[in-house]
Order: C-alpha cells, then sequence, then structure tokens
C-alpha cells in the first residue's frame, strides 16, 4: 500500500510512481495503479469525518429572481416606481424605480418558510431546504460571475467546484466519472483547470434516453470485447514502458486513466444511463421534459457512485418580461427538483447528498425594460438540502429591498469552503501545487458558514 505520508502530487509520490514502473510486468502500470488507488485518488480519504459524500448542484444559469421566488419583500410595494437612497446601487445596466413581484407567497411546512406560488411543487419540500438568502458575489457580468461561482476565480483558468471534489476525494466507482456535468451550456463550468485531466467533468446533454446514443462510441461495432480487452491489454504495456522513461508527465497519466475508465464504462454506462428502466412511478414522480430527465440522471449518477453532478438550467436571464418568462422556467423545473428531493429521501440517499440550488447572481428589486429585472450580485438566494446542513432553517438577509445582503452574509469562498467541509475536507488543505504556487478552491478567503450545519 502506499504510505500515508504520499500527499496530492507531492515530489515523493512521483517517485513512487517511477518506481513502480520497472516492475509491474505485464500487469501493465495503469492497471496496477488503478487497482492500487493511486490514479484518481481512489484512495483519498476526507481530512475529517464527512457529513456528505457526494453532490449534486443545480445551477440555473442566468440568474434567477429571489425576489420573485425566496426572498418575498413587501416594502417594494409600498415604494413601487420609487428608487429611494438605499437602492441606489450600481446597476449593469439602466435600471429605473422598484418594481414588486406580481407573485403571492405563501410560508409554507412546519417550518414557515416563504415559498412563491411560482413553486407550488417545492412548497412540499420546503421542511428539507436550507434556505440562503444573504449570497453576494464580485461580478455583474454572467461570464465571470458563473467563473466565480464554480472556480472561485472570474477567469477560465482554474479548476471547477467539481474538479476540486473529485481531486480531494476521487471516485466511489472506478467505472464511471467522478465528475459528471449535465445538460452544460457552459462548457468550462466542467473544467480540471491545472489539476490532473483525470478530475475534467464528464459533459453530456441529455435529449436522449438511449445511452448509445446519449454517450458517444460507448459500444464499438467493429471489435468484440474480448479483442477491445487484448487491445486495450497491449495499450497498457506499452504505456507501463512510455511512463517509466519519463520523470513527470501529468498528462500521460492523465490520458492512461481516462482510456481505463472510457474501456469500463462500456460494461457500466448502458445500465446507469439507461432511463428507460425506471418505473412509471418514479417517471412521473419527477415530470415529463429534458430537465426532468437530467434530475431523474442525476439522481441514478449519484446512487451509482458518481462523487459530483453539476445540472446545468440555462434561460434565466430576465431583462424584460419577467412576469412571464419566470413562470415558465419555474414550471420547467419545480416538479423535477421536488421529485429529486423526495426520491433521495426515499431511497435514503438525502442524508448524505448535498443538494445545492442557485445561480451566479440574482436580480434587482429596480426595473429594466419596464417589466423586467436586471442581474444582482450584491445579494440573492441559494439553498442547501441533505448532506448535513439544517433542515427548514433560513440563514441570513438581504435589505428590506431584496438590493444588497446585509445580514449573516455569504460569499461565494465561504459557500465552497462550506460544500468542502460537509464532504470532509479542509478547503485550506486541499491545495495544487501549480506554476510555483498553493493554489486552492478558495483562493485566500472562505469562512465555514457554522450557522446552516446541523
Amino acid at each position: 500500500m502506499i504510505p500515508n505520508e504520499i500527499g496530492f502530487d507531492s515530489p515523493s509520490r512521483r517517485r513512487f510512481l517511477q518506481s513502480l514502473a520497472s516492475g509491474v510486468g505485464g500487469l501493465g502500470l495503469a492497471s496496477f495503479l488503478c487497482s492500487e488507488g493511486v490514479f484518481g485518488a481512489e484512495l483519498a480519504k476526507p481530512h475529517f469525518p464527512a457529513r456528505a459524500k457526494r453532490v449534486i448542484f443545480l445551477l440555473m444559469a442566468g440568474g434567477p429572481s429571489h425576489i420573485d421566488m425566496l426572498d418575498p419583500k413587501p416594502a417594494i410595494k409600498e415604494h413601487a416606481g420609487k428608487r429611494p437612497g438605499n437602492v441606489d446601487l450600481r446597476t449593469e445596466r439602466v435600471t429605473g424605480g422598484l418594481l414588486p413581484s406580481p407573485f403571492a407567497f405563501e410560508k409554507c411546512g412546519k417550518s414557515g418558510i416563504d415559498v412563491s406560488d411560482l413553486l407550488p411543487s417545492l412548497k412540499s419540500c420546503v421542511d428539507d431546504l436550507c434556505v440562503v438568502r444573504s449570497v453576494y458575489g464580485s461580478n455583474p457580468n454572467h461570464g465571470p460571475a458563473t467563473n466565480f461561482m464554480i472556480s472561485g476565480r472570474i477567469d477560465q483558468t482554474h479548476p471547477s467546484l467539481g474538479a476540486w471534489v473529485s481531486y480531494g476525494l476521487g471516485t466511489e466507482n472506478r467505472s464511471l466519472p467522478g465528475f459528471v456535468s449535465l445538460g452544460n451550456t457552459f462548457t468550462s463550468s466542467a473544467r480540471s483547470g491545472y489539476l490532473p485531466g483525470e478530475h475534467q467533468g464528464t459533459s453530456i446533454d441529455v435529449d436522449q434516453r438511449n445511452p448509445g446514443q446519449m454517450i458517444r462510441h460507448l459500444s464499438n461495432p467493429k471489435l468484440s470485447r474480448e479483442r477491445q480487452e487484448r487491445q486495450l491489454e497491449f495499450l497498457r504495456d506499452a504505456n507501463a514502458a512510455h511512463f517509466a522513461e519519463r520523470s513527470t508527465d501529468p498528462m500521460l497519466e492523465a490520458r492512461i486513466r481516462a482510456m481505463e475508465t472510457a474501456f469500463r464504462m462500456q460494461t457500466a454506462a448502458p445500465e446507469v444511463f439507461d432511463l428507460r428502466k425506471e418505473s412509471a412511478a418514479t417517471r412521473k414522480l419527477y415530470g415529463e421534459g429534458k430537465f426532468a430527465d437530467t434530475c431523474l440522471l442525476a439522481r441514478r449518477l449519484v446512487e451509482n457512485g458518481v462523487r459530483m453532478v453539476q445540472v446545468v438550467n440555462g434561460g434565466w436571464d430576465h431583462h424584460a418580461n419577467i412576469s412571464s418568462e419566470i413562470r415558465k422556467k419555474s414550471r420547467e423545473i419545480d416538479k423535477p427538483i421536488a421529485g429529486l428531493l423526495t426520491d433521495l429521501k426515499q431511497r435514503g440517499l438525502l442524508d448524505d447528498t448535498l443538494v445545492i440550488w442557485g445561480g451566479e447572481f440574482g436580480r434587482t428589486p429596480v426595473s429594466e425594460n419596464a417589466d423586467g429585472r436586471d442581474h444582482n450580485p450584491y445579494g440573492f438566494t441559494m439553498w442547501m438540502a441533505g448532506g448535513g446542513v439544517k433542515r427548514g432553517h433560513i440563514h441570513g438577509a438581504t435589505d428590506e429591498f431584496g438590493f444588497k445582503a446585509v445580514e449573516n452574509r455569504v460569499g461565494v469562498h465561504d459557500l465552497h469552503a462550506t460544500i468542502l467541509h460537509l464532504l470532509g475536507l479542509d478547503h485550506e488543505k486541499l491545495t495544487y501545487r501549480y506554476s510555483g504556487r498553493d493554489f486552492r478552491l478558495t483562493d485566500v478567503s472562505g469562512e465555514i458558514i457554522k450557522g446552516i450545519i446541523a
């Protein structure tokens, strides 16, 4: 077994890998290292006992309006059309006076959390939610704000949250990727950055229910499985000799790892990705449509050992006609998300699966284009469920008009630090040496949000 003192990508780990190359014989270096848990950190352990084993991040790309969904602000109606001094914040585009929400809110469940009539199905799950109303970002533009939400930086060179989770914990199922991104409208949101390439997210757009159509080249029509195994064994031995001649080549290591995983996926993926195997009752629970299928697939993936599943749902950028457009988007996600939470709970998976919902920012309480809202990074709402967070709980608050986080403010680095903490990872210790310095997901900041931990 590998000595405990050999840490993530340390020089001693590299020397250890090299020393193996000359002694693995016909087994093949890649197979030997995978079986020993070296590639992909399969034997990586949390820094401390974890509350969550896996994550589903429901990323609503474009910026959903917290004011219309989960953060009621009756004061807006009292001052409709006006622009008091405390809402005179800079917006990305030209905006006018305060715009009241046309949607009614109801205190739901035993917890009495306010949910608007845009989300009738989610109301039944509200006692499982931890609603964080005081999140704030750093940039009002979609690209940088999305980068910041998924990587802790505004540029595209850094690893995403899913890649860090895969790097820190490895995979529970060597026959599937550790990080999968579904419905991905932002290709960069699954990136591994400077982390080893094996932690790159596998992006899949769920347009089909047949796994063979969902994943390209899932089967080889020209070669039998026996011939593929012989071919792979030849490549393993060739890679072992090639690897032994190179002192440090993480790209080669990642390619070997990807080839091994791809071969094993030919057996595992047809079973896991086949939504047709679900019962009619389960299909009804999630509802119909692409997003319903995506949420159902997310459950199947985490159930089968995928560590991080990112679900991207675009179309939330409502600069005009928000009252009608947000209705359409809410109908699209409401029943599937409630179905996902209910399904996870029924299967005993919610306790150790952390579900996160939110966008890269929220929307302004002031109007744009008459019936629209501009981007708002000053204060917005996200929620979590399962995975060690408080249930039926509200954390933090925005001001009386919902423009700025003012109470128990939560920065994106704080959010990331807390996610890693729930997974048993110390965000200050989970680092990777690159370009002469140790990088981490939370850069040089981030505080654990102790008030939301159960």
